[in-house]
């Protein structure tokens, strides 16, 4: 009978038992103190959510050890049954919640997902159309910091400057001057209804084909609470972890048959190798969330929430950008109160409201500085607040501003002390994870 040398690594007998508090006691403590403060503070950042513990033990799976490079029943690795179980779930999913007939569940971001688009169907040098991202739109529409505008030739689109909507009439002058191969519909900081049938029209007019990008809004979507991209837009892209509240990644959708070949290869072999099969599979999981009824309830409560943000942020003082909102964001001008958006996102920070700064339309300031915050009702509607909580947030909100409008910078302390602690009564009555 051979024996291992005492010499050779028996992971039955070392760390490979360890929990993560044993293996790494660093990244423990950081992950705990991330909980606390999930649970501790109000998330009013738009573009975050709560995954459900389901969607957390799939990211956490086991899947995390497999290569699945390729697509179901053609993959370049044996080994592969359950991950094309897993990935055909995710695919089949996707095209029952969104009603469409092709589906690419594979990108790993909400970037690569518009980059695999631009790789499939725009040459370097091509002409596309997207939101401004001045006006609300992406880094991926065309910012010149990003590849979109490094590498193609981006044509902007923005809001009036009287209301801050979208001009149609101008959207369809700049297409008709420029001819652009592509036109991009969908924001990050616009918070009005999009008009895809309108796209569609000025699309067919100048030969365009359509995305949407409904990174922000697919929640929404999937609940009906904002109208559908399709059938008006020849591809949609979406992250899969903002109002639909599922893992960080990204899905390409279209109806299309002449788009599945250049799609999928420009997902894989074009931008990515093997695929994040754990990833897919908590994507799966969301997917068949949001195909419960109990999930067009909870969209429909996030733009109700909203709204009930917006109206008590204005009562108090604070305008809201475009006059209100219509989806799960608002932009708040603090120009008035003299207040910076890094000012007002620090200050609410202490008072343990979380909320990113953000530049509004025309913003005279610079991004790391501006003259907004953006908010979004998504996490807090998980969480469970209704209008009721989200009109007492907007007070609390106003009371914050109201002080470092008075006091500048470091604001004021009492305000920001009582605020903690109305904040700390919402949570505790409303927890997260309470079990964790």
């Amino acid at each position: 009978m051979s024996t291992a040398p005492s010499d050779v690594l028996n992971p039955m007998d070392s760390f490979w038992h360890d929990d993560l508090a044993t293996a790494d006691p660093e990244i423990a403590e950081a992950i705990g103190k991330e909980l606390k403060r999930q649970q501790d503070k109000i998330e009013l950042i738009a573009s975050e959510n709560i995954a459900s513990k389901a969607v957390l033990e799939a990211t956490g799976s086991v899947f995390t050890n497999k290569y699945a490079e390729g697509y179901p029943g053609k993959r370049y690795y044996g080994g592969c049954d359950y991950a094309d179980v897993v990935e055909t779930l995710a695919i089949e999913r996707a095209k029952q919640l969104f009603g469409c007939n092709f589906a690419n569940v594979q990108p790993n971001s909400g970037s690569q997902m518009n980059q695999a688009v631009f790789l499939a169907l725009l040459e370097p040098g091509d002409t596309f159309m997207g939101l401004d991202l001045n006006s609300g739109g992406h880094l991926t529409h065309g910012s010149p910091v990003n590849m979109s505008g490094k590498w193609f030739n981006p044509v902007s689109y923005g809001v009036r400057q009287d209301d801050e909507m979208i001009d149609m009439d101008a959207v369809a002058a700049t297409a008709r001057e420029h001819k652009p191969k592509l036109i991009i519909c969908g924001g990050t900081a616009y918070s009005r209804q999009w008009d895809f049938a309108a796209f569609r029209k000025i699309a067919g007019e100048v030969g365009a084909i359509l995305l949407c990008d409904m990174s922000h809004i697919s929640g929404l979507v999937a609940g009906g609470a904002h109208p559908s991209p399709f059938p008006h837009c020849d591809i949609v892209t979406s992250t899969t972890h903002k109002s639909l509240r599922g893992p960080r990644s990204g899905i390409i959708l279209w109806n299309d048959e002449k788009y599945t070949k250049p799609l999928n290869m420009a997902v894989f072999p074009g931008l990515q190798g093997g695929p994040l099969m754990h990833v897919i599979a908590a994507k799966a999981v969301a997917f068949r969330e949001a195909l419960r009824p109990e999930f067009k309830t909870y969209a429909h409560r996030i733009v109700e929430n909203a709204r009930a943000l917006a109206a008590s942020l204005e009562e108090n003082g604070l305008r809201i950008c475009s006059g209100g909102t219509d989806n799960h964001s608002m932009l708040v001008d603090l120009t008035a109160k003299d207040v910076t958006g890094k000012d007002a996102e620090k200050g609410l920070d202490r008072a343990w409201l979380t909320c990113n700064k953000n530049g509004i339309p025309f913003d005279t300031r610079s991004p790391f500085v501006t003259s907004g915050i953006r908010l979004g009702t998504p996490a807090g509607t998980t969480r469970g607040f209704g209008p009721s909580e989200f009109r007492k947030i907007g007070a609390l909100i106003a009371e914050v501003v109201d002080g470092l409008s008075t006091n500048g910078p470091e604001g004021n302390g009492q305000v920001e002390e009582r605020v903690r602690g109305k904040v700390a009564e919402l949570c505790s009555s409303y927890p997260v994870y309470p079990d964790a």
